[in-house]
């Protein structure tokens, strides 16, 4: 089989050029012999996948895409477009819902992650209780949808500082539906708040909570995104968020639940509790869409995905 071809997304000032935010890795590839293509990012979103592919030569073979978030019905959209073209994309329609959102990985790695909880986004008062009931119904929570939480608006859109507040808790639900508007993702996710351990820059982490759980910052501890490829980690460094934080963290139970998730290309974000309770998953999302921190040294997982 030929070796795989990265998709990258090109600039929409010049069509003929990568996103700038991604040049890097294009250069990165080339330099070890790979293969690139552009495709159209608002194409893709605007519904026009066949459009958002004609730069991806017929007949290109196996394919990773590398760029910015897709939702899943357009992502099916792009699978079948490259498809008629000739292109197989390395990670199918299934495989990117499973990691991408929420509902999907969950179960695998339930018991590893903060309990969570999920409703519809126009949910009644009557359902919104039940939810906060099936998480225990007292303490902490955030709540996101089945991508992405609204952390800059920690206060108003992110925190629950107490489930036995209803009032309270549909006042953050509503307001972060409200801000999501037309790119809230499937629906409403209740999960539970911990506090994390903070990193030190260029270390890892220990000591007591990272900042006031009431901040945002408190979800910035020790945390690490590793990349998996074919269940094996890749690259291990900061968060996107952080990234002058180095933390270690253990991969002994998270490797098992990623290889039973079943999805190539992966990624994990990891953090260490404030409480003692060790290393636990925060998110997984598709490697394809996953951000890199600034400085992140990648060939590895670039030569990872290239020659797979």
């Amino acid at each position: 089989m030929p070796a795989p071809t990265i998709l990258l997304p090109q600039d929409p000032l010049n069509p003929r050029r990568v996103d700038p935010h991604y040049s890097y890795e294009a250069q990165l590839v080339r330099g070890l012999g790979g293969e690139t293509a552009l495709v159209d990012h608002d194409a893709l979103l605007a519904g026009e996948a066949a459009a958002a592919v004609r730069r991806v030569p017929s007949g290109t073979g196996p394919a990773w895409y590398r760029g910015w978030m897709l939702p899943v019905a357009a992502y099916a959209g792009f699978v079948k477009a490259l498809a008629e073209r000739g292109c197989h994309l390395l990670t199918s329609a299934a495989a990117y819902a499973t990691a991408h959102e929420l509902p999907g990985w969950y179960g695998t790695f339930e018991g590893a992650t903060p309990d969570s909880v999920w409703l519809a986004a126009d949910c009644g008062p009557a359902e919104l209780a039940e939810a906060v009931e099936r998480l225990g119904g007292r303490g902490p929570a955030i709540v996101k949808d089945f991508v992405k939480s609204r952390k800059d608006e920690w206060h108003e859109a992110c925190y629950i500082p107490e489930l036995a507040d209803l009032a309270g808790v549909a006042k953050v639900v509503d307001r972060f539906v409200e801000l999501q508007g037309e790119y809230l993702a499937g629906g409403v996710v209740l999960r539970r708040f911990h506090a994390l351990a903070p990193a030190l820059a260029g270390g890892g982490g220990g000591g007591g909570p990272a900042g006031d759980p009431g901040d945002g910052r408190a979800r910035r501890g020790a945390e690490a995104r590793v990349w998996w490829v074919d269940g094996e980690p890749v690259l291990t460094g900061p968060h996107p968020d952080t990234p002058e934080m180095f933390p270690a963290p253990d991969l002994t139970v998270v490797r098992s639940l990623v290889r039973s998730l079943g999805c190539r290309f992966v990624t994990t974000d990891l953090a260490l509790r404030a409480d003692g309770g060790g290393w636990m998953v925060v998110e997984v999302g598709d490697g394809q869409v996953s951000d890199l921190p600034r400085g992140a040294e990648v060939s590895g997982l670039l030569s990872s995905l290239i020659s797979t």
